[in-house]
């Protein structure tokens, strides 16, 4: 028992470095973002869509909130079996270790993105990355909430190789930090380096859901995995990528994107009548559905010049989201640090607040509206909240003034919410799953 409970605490600090250095890391990331929004302007080749920034943001801080609570199964199962059924036990302060590693890291990563794309079960969490229709470096920050759940296995090599649990979450870090900034339109071929890495040409490909493009290019850093086993293509200019998923979301339901096609292989599962395509479905290529199901149940055939989803916003409205999305955004960052020192029922109490936050949001965005209620609903239960306990989720007391910013900052939004959104429609993006 003391030994799990070291590794436990061990995969607990190296997940708490990571998201430490994400937290640190994210003002340079806006700042970049910033900067492309600019340079696009600039151009005439705007590639934003606030609607679609905020459901990326959104998607990348839930997967950190989310993250909070699968320690165990980030860095916590790695660190276990790097103690118990390692080969060999590598040094954590050797450069060959570090060089070494971080091949093999990527080469890991290669294999869980390219099963990502031909698993179902891997492609329900997967998909979350792909799903924008623009193609940005916002759309970097568009992370899966459930990859976790499987995507250890696909390190386990490491482990078994002796590579310490401290290298592997650095490693992991470093191969994440990379990928930001490959995911822009500003930055064309760059020669050698395409040949080489994971550059933004090679990754524009990733992303597309052209014929000629599809499931292409899965490296992490190098690109040379890819050339190596046979998935690699070039960028072609009388080509364009087309963004997005076969089966487009049509949402900005950060919860819906998460669970979309968990649902529709339920769905599928549940409705076959044999066994084994009840099994076989959640192991087949993306796209393969049983026999009687397709024929019971057709999926809608995808059609490459659809029109972006993109409900119309009043400016009032636009500003309202963005105002309500940074806040969030801003506590989330108090979040992520103080969680570590919270009970675990407020962390949780705290994580469902900021969830809800999100989710109401995006359905603000998509011109819902049932949820003018659930904002109300939301601003109105964190006055209450705050007012009885004058403390914030039990993790810090509020001194007279900053209670009072919050309850009036929340009495304001509940009066602007009936006259910015009272033009509401009824748009619906849900069920758009093949």
């Amino acid at each position: 028992m003391p030994s799990n409970n070291k590794q436990r605490r061990q995969g607990d600090e190296e997940s708490g470095m990571q998201e430490k250095v994400i937290t640190l890391a994210t003002p340079v990331f806006f700042l970049l973002i910033f900067i492309e929004l600019l340079v696009g302007l600039w151009r005439g080749r705007n590639t934003y869509r606030l609607n679609d920034a905020i459901n990326n943001i959104s998607l990348g801080v839930l997967s950190q909130v989310s993250g909070v609570f699968m320690q165990v199964l980030r860095v916590g199962i790695y660190a276990w079996l790097a103690s118990h059924i390692a080969l060999f036990k590598l040094p954590a302060d050797s450069l060959w270790v570090w060089l070494s590693g971080l091949l093999l890291y990527d080469l890991c990563y290669y294999w869980l993105h390219r099963c990502g794309h031909e698993v179902n079960v891997l492609w329900a969490a997967h998909v979350v990355h792909h799903q924008s229709e623009d193609y940005n470096l916002s759309t970097a920050l568009r992370q899966t909430s459930s990859g976790p759940i499987l995507g250890w296995i696909f390190y386990a090599p490491m482990a078994l190789l002796g590579y310490p649990a401290e290298v592997f979450a650095a490693l992991a870090l470093i191969d994440l930090l990379y990928q930001f900034w490959v995911h822009t339109q500003q930055i064309g071929k760059l020669g050698w380096l395409d040949r080489v890495f994971v550059t933004p040409s090679n990754h524009r490909v990733h992303h597309g859901v052209n014929d000629i493009y599809l499931d292409k290019n899965y490296g992490g850093i190098l690109i040379l995995w890819d050339r190596l086993f046979g998935s690699f293509i070039e960028e072609r200019e009388q080509e364009p990528v087309v963004y997005g998923t076969r089966s487009p979301l049509r949402s900005w339901n950060p919860l819906w994107a998460n669970v979309e096609v968990y649902k529709t292989l339920w769905l599928d599962a549940w409705r076959t009548r044999l066994w084994r395509d009840k099994l076989h479905i959640w192991l087949a290529a993306p796209g393969w559905r049983p026999a009687d199901v397709a024929a019971n149940w057709p999926s809608v055939p995808f059609d490459i010049a659809r029109p972006l989803y993109h409900p119309q916003l009043s400016r009032a409205a636009q500003v309202y989201c963005l105002l309500q999305f940074a806040i969030l955004l801003l506590v989330t960052t108090h979040f992520l640090a103080a969680q570590i020192a919270m009970p675990w029922l407020a962390g949780l109490g705290y994580a469902a607040w900021l969830t809800a936050g999100l989710w109401i949001v995006g359905g603000l965005i998509e011109m819902r509206p049932r949820y003018i209620a659930l904002e109300a609903v939301r601003l109105g239960a964190t006055s209450l909240g705050v007012w009885l306990a004058r403390a914030w989720f039990g993790a810090a007391s509020l001194t007279p003034l900053m209670l009072s910013a919050i309850i009036l900052l929340s009495l304001a939004s509940m009066i602007a919410l009936w006259p910015i959104f009272k033009r509401s429609s009824t748009m619906h993006g849900h069920l758009s799953h093949q």
